[in-house]
């Protein structure tokens, strides 16, 4: 599957901002509840032998919001004022929500420094590596230059490795026919970051191997 869009059904102001926020409230809503329970747990006085099991319930939650938060802010957003980001601290932003799942990862990524549009790009495309392991695996990041391209790969590799048609759809550029608009969303989003930075994103999917390959300008 290459890098191939079609231009009419593609959502565009308004409706890509409201897909995008979708699917942002969709993330959030499940931590901000658990919050919101183990509170309701703390006050209630017939429920103090789980005082303990509420706190960790918030703490937990808490922590994953604050991944969720700052791993969407780069992801989706104009993050902060800074114009460049370091490989390790995209790392963490990944490993942030990621980490505890059934898929491990593998960040080979290095030192070296990236833009705002191939920061986004590595980070929705590390997501969505590690997303195509719901069953385990291994998910290995890494990245590479050519003379002017740089090339951006996840490499997801498990018995039950795969992508979603609505993923497939959204990676190929492609509009939603059908299927869950929340499934087919960030994989959009990735494509139309590498492809308005002027570059190319190809996906493969073969029995027990997913991979994306994001390559950009540099």
């Amino acid at each position: 599957m290459t890098d191939a869009a079609p231009t009419s059904a593609l959502p565009d102001g308004q409706a890509l901002a409201t897909l995008v926020a979708g699917k942002l409230c969709h993330d959030f809503i499940s931590p901000a509840g658990a919050i919101s329970s183990g509170l309701d747990l703390l006050k209630d006085p017939s429920a103090q032998d789980m005082r303990d099991d509420a706190m960790s319930l918030i703490e937990q939650s808490a922590k994953k919001m604050v991944a969720l938060v700052n791993f969407a802010r780069v992801a989706f957003g104009a993050a902060t004022s800074a114009e460049r980001f370091s490989g390790a601290e995209l790392g963490e932003l990944v490993s942030g929500l990621t980490e505890g799942g059934r898929a491990t990862m593998d960040w080979q990524v290095g030192e070296r420094s990236f833009s705002k549009p191939q920061a986004r790009a590595l980070i929705n495309l590390a997501y969505l590596t590690v997303a195509a392991l719901p069953s385990g695996g291994a998910a290995t990041i890494g990245v590479r230059e050519s003379g002017d391209i740089l090339t951006l790969e996840g490499k997801a590799e498990g018995n039950r490795a795969r992508l979603k048609g609505e993923a497939i759809a959204g990676l190929a550029g492609q509009p939603l026919s059908e299927g869950l608009p929340g499934q087919w969303i960030q994989p959009y989003w990735l494509w139309l970051t590498v492809h308005d930075a002027g570059g190319e994103l190809v996906t493969t999917a073969e029995e027990g191997r997913v991979t994306l390959s994001a390559h950009m300008p540099n």
